[in-house]
């Protein structure tokens, strides 16, 4: 079965708690013989680039086979990682599709049916930070990730506030945004050791692994490396200079499902936890999200959801989200049905 052709749709949704809508490109591959599949990513194209776009890449793509997932990742049209991501996502898609297999089931089956979530919350004054997190707990979401401000004193305040909130019932992550200096990151970590955070993430400002490295010598708050890992040779650099305990893996960053995938492998040979993190999205990718974090048994901790909630997907039926856990989906592919009605209706100009 081959690729005969391919779209991009560009969408925008609003979310609930952030003025700042939800922008993603969609990317829709089909088949010879009619099967369809979706992929997403955060790729910030024009609309009016779409269709020059859709032509050159329908060029190299057209004629593939659907099996040959791996040699995608040789195609250097399909750079930057966030297209190859997206492009990958809806052969995935269509592959499970064709074969009524379930995603998880291509990576080799299920180690879990419910995934469970971390919420992140951010840009708001440490009180409504709180009064969120407080809201975000009572809806089960018990992992939840706190977004600096770049300034350490709110960003201490507002740890603060959602602990005396939500108490001992939430576990904490704060993101560091790549926010700070050497000197004000351990200002921050220092700070933030008596709010029990399950780890700090990319406080510096920096890309260098050794600098993060020196800064978890001097805290006792676990460090977690995102930004800089673009692919499994910069997991491998990460843990060669022993940079932090947690490695936070982005799908559209590393460039799909199998790097991803192999990020986990080389976080688990060094004794790192992976964990799953991403952009919000609008149904898709955070369906693939969901299938990898199942059939990975390395991406047990609590995997990001996205910075709020969309006030609507483009989905047909919304994933099933139940106590801070979201129920893997059942069918074929990604499990979920895109609506072309919806995808028209937020579709930007």
């Amino acid at each position: 079965m081959k690729i005969h052709d391919l779209e991009f749709h560009l969408v925008s949704i609003g979310q609930t708690d952030s003025a700042a809508p939800i922008q993603s490109l969609l990317a829709r591959i089909t088949t010879n013989q009619g099967v369809e599949g979706w992929g997403e990513s955060g790729l910030a194209w024009r609309p009016a680039e779409l269709a020059a776009r859709r032509e050159s890449l329908l060029a190299v793509l057209e004629g593939r086979s659907i099996y040959d997932l791996e040699e995608l990742h040789t195609l250097d049209a399909l750079n930057p990682p966030p297209l190859r991501a997206a492009v990958e996502m809806a052969v995935w898609d269509a592959l499970g599709r064709s074969l009524r297999l379930p995603l998880y089931n291509l990576l080799g089956g299920y180690y879990r049916r419910r995934i469970p979530l971390t919420v992140r919350i951010a840009g708001h004054r440490s009180v409504v930070t709180a009064s969120i997190a407080r809201e975000r707990a009572d809806q089960g979401f018990h992992t939840q990730t706190i977004a600096a401000s770049g300034r350490v004193e709110e960003d201490l305040r507002a740890l603060a506030a959602v602990r005396q909130l939500v108490g001992d019932r939430v576990e904490l992550r704060l993101d560091g945004l790549a926010r700070y200096d050497l000197d004000a990151a351990r200002q921050l970590a220092d700070g933030a050791e008596a709010f029990g955070l399950q780890f700090l993430l990319d406080p510096l400002r920096t890309d260098d692994l050794r600098l993060v490295a020196s800064l978890g010598r001097q805290t006792s708050v676990p460090l977690a490396v995102g930004r800089t890992i673009g692919g499994p040779a910069d997991a491998v650099a990460a843990v060669r200079c022993n940079a932090a305990p947690f490695l936070v893996v982005d799908l559209d960053q590393v460039g799909g499902v199998i790097p991803a995938r192999a990020c986990a492998a080389v976080a688990v040979a060094a004794g790192v936890v992976p964990v799953l993190g991403g952009r919000p999205s609008v149904g898709i990718a955070t369906s693939a999200l969901l299938h990898v974090a199942a059939a990975t048994a390395a991406f047990s901790a609590a995997n990001e959801f996205a910075s709020g909630q969309p006030r609507d997907t483009v989905l047909r039926e919304p994933l099933e989200i139940v106590d801070g856990m979201a129920l893997l989906p059942p069918s074929f592919g990604l499990g979920v049905t895109v609506d072309r009605a919806k995808v028209e209706r937020y579709q930007v100009a």
